[in-house]
């Protein structure tokens, strides 16, 4: 039974990354269509693009009153994608760090994983906390879109038109019937891929003795994060490390606010004491970490990688030992 569990994970986890490139090369295909230029598209797609299975798992856990993997899901990822991603980056080549990153995005971020605690404080996300969660990812994405058409450079526009070109199925003009085929491709390996994940991870926790909770912020969080692993791996090879924490720092955005905002918003999804006394403390100072990190030297050295990594491990640890 064990084996089936895990077997069942394994499978939606891929159907989860095969479906969220597909539904993104669709909605990229469809955004050049619509004659959007490359920077708003990188800005706004490719930038939710690779938190597309954490959305999909997520609300599917909402929907099922699974909320402990709800929520799990979008903690455990953040603070997977900060400790292990950007630390693992950092260790094989050192990130410098470029753009809005530290006047607009950071701090943004930081604001955004305290606001989470505070929706968080009486044990719920309720459906006006999840109204302002959305808001917020709009009006800010709103921001970010006007800021760029004002004051994107040269070597920033390059870069995102590469990106999304490297997602673009060719480089000539997409057509609507492949552009939607892809889309609605996406959009069911997604449904298939989360309710596998869902039930398989459900099963595991039973098999395991683990709660639902420890699942969400482990084998869940960690599987859903694999584009964000990705994209990062694919930017390292091609020598734009800073590349990756501008992916992390967005991710972690629509994390809280779009992919908790709309679980929340379909169902009012409870939270237990532990995620809030622990894991969202933890997901915080994870957070804040940065600040000196970045602020230091305008880079993140290997140093401060296997300090990442470090507090990775040792949150993993604790959290494993607490089962």
């Amino acid at each position: 039974m064990v084996t089936y569990a895990i077997g069942l994970v394994i499978l939606g986890l891929v159907l989860l990354v095969v479906g969220g490139e597909a539904l993104l090369r669709g909605a990229v295909g469809m955004a050049t269509l619509l004659k959007l230029t490359p920077a708003i598209i990188g800005l706004t797609v490719v930038a939710a693009g690779t938190s597309i299975p954490e959305m999909a798992v997520s609300v599917l856990a909402a929907m099922d009153n699974k909320a402990d993997i709800s929520v799990g899901n979008v903690v455990g990822s953040n603070i997977f994608n900060i400790a292990f991603i950007i630390g693992l980056c950092a260790i094989f080549m050192p990130i410098p760090i470029v753009g809005n990153t530290i006047k607009l995005e950071y701090p943004v971020l930081a604001i955004v994983t305290l606001l989470c605690l505070v929706v968080a404080q009486d044990g719920e996300v309720n459906r006006l906390d999840s109204i302002l969660l959305i808001s917020i990812y709009i009006a800010f994405t709103a921001y970010l879109v006007s800021l760029v058409r004002q004051q994107v450079s040269a070597s920033e526009a390059a870069a995102l038109t590469e990106e999304v070109k490297d997602i673009s199925a060719n480089e000539k003009k997409p057509a609507w019937w492949s552009s939607g085929l892809l889309v609605l491709v996406g959009v069911l390996l997604l449904a298939g891929g989360a309710q596998s994940t869902v039930s398989g991870a459900v099963e595991l926790a039973r098999l395991m003795g683990w709660s639902e909770r420890i699942i969400g912020l482990t084998i869940v969080s960690i599987g859903t994060s694999l584009p964000e692993v990705v994209a990062s791996a694919v930017s390292l090879y091609r020598g734009r490390a800073d590349v990756s924490v501008g992916n992390v720092i967005g991710s972690n955005l629509f994390n809280i606010l779009m992919i908790l905002g709309i679980s929340g918003f379909i169902t009012p999804l409870p939270v237990q004491p532990a995620i809030m006394n622990s894991d969202c403390y933890w997901m915080l100072g994870i957070t804040l970490l940065l600040f000196p990190i970045i602020f230091t030297g305008r880079r993140i050295s290997q140093l401060e990688g296997f300090i990442l990594l470090g507090c990775y491990g040792v949150y993993l640890t604790l959290l494993i030992r607490s089962a």
